[in-house]
């Protein structure tokens, strides 16, 4: 099946969750194509899409929101699964529950658009350049740590999750 997997990226995390998936779906006969989507021009080239985003101010990246306005009924057709990428690992405590709650603001966010078949919300990195100068210091505050909270574990089990879907078998248990 040819599968493409989009996605929109600030500082490069999502952009390293999108090769992953790429690989795993590769891994298991899929032609992958990985790129972002400020270059991709149309989607009726391949069967299925994995689409995702680097969260900012609790949204998508408004290249990631254009590309879900513009293949929108393209998107309707083929089987679609989303992913988000922000820092809900980067908090302890209660902090990090508030920001779990951003995947299913995130999802609402989608459903205007698209239906896809899953939703997942993953850790990235998260570097104190990310964040004006003034900013740093609440988040740390607010308990915030740096480094890398990417969950390559849970990325490979979603992304066998998808190929599982699109071979019609059931997900490992």
């Amino acid at each position: 099946m040819r599968v493409l997997v989009a996605y929109a990226t600030a500082e490069g995390s999502t952009a390293g969750v999108a090769e992953r998936i790429g690989a795993v779906l590769r891994n298991a006969g899929h032609q992958v194509a990985v790129r972002p989507v400020e270059g991709i021009d149309a989607i009726r080239d391949y069967d299925a899409v994995v689409l995702g985003s680097a969260v900012h101010d609790q949204q998508w990246l408004p290249a990631a929101t254009a590309f879900l306005a513009r293949e929108r009924l393209a998107l309707a057709g083929r089987p679609l699964w989303a992913f988000s990428v922000g820092m809900p690992d980067a908090f302890r405590g209660r902090p990090r529950q508030w920001v779990l709650t951003e995947a299913d603001d995130l999802l609402d966010d989608l459903l205007l658009h698209v239906e896809p078949k899953d939703h997942r919300l993953f850790s990235g990195v998260t570097r104190p350049a990310q964040f004006a100068w003034w900013r740093r210091p609440v988040f740390r505050l607010a308990g915030g740590r740096y480094g890398d909270f990417r969950d390559w574990a849970a990325i490979d089990g979603w992304a066998r999750s998808i190929v599982h879907a699109l071979a019609g078998t059931p997900a490992e248990g």
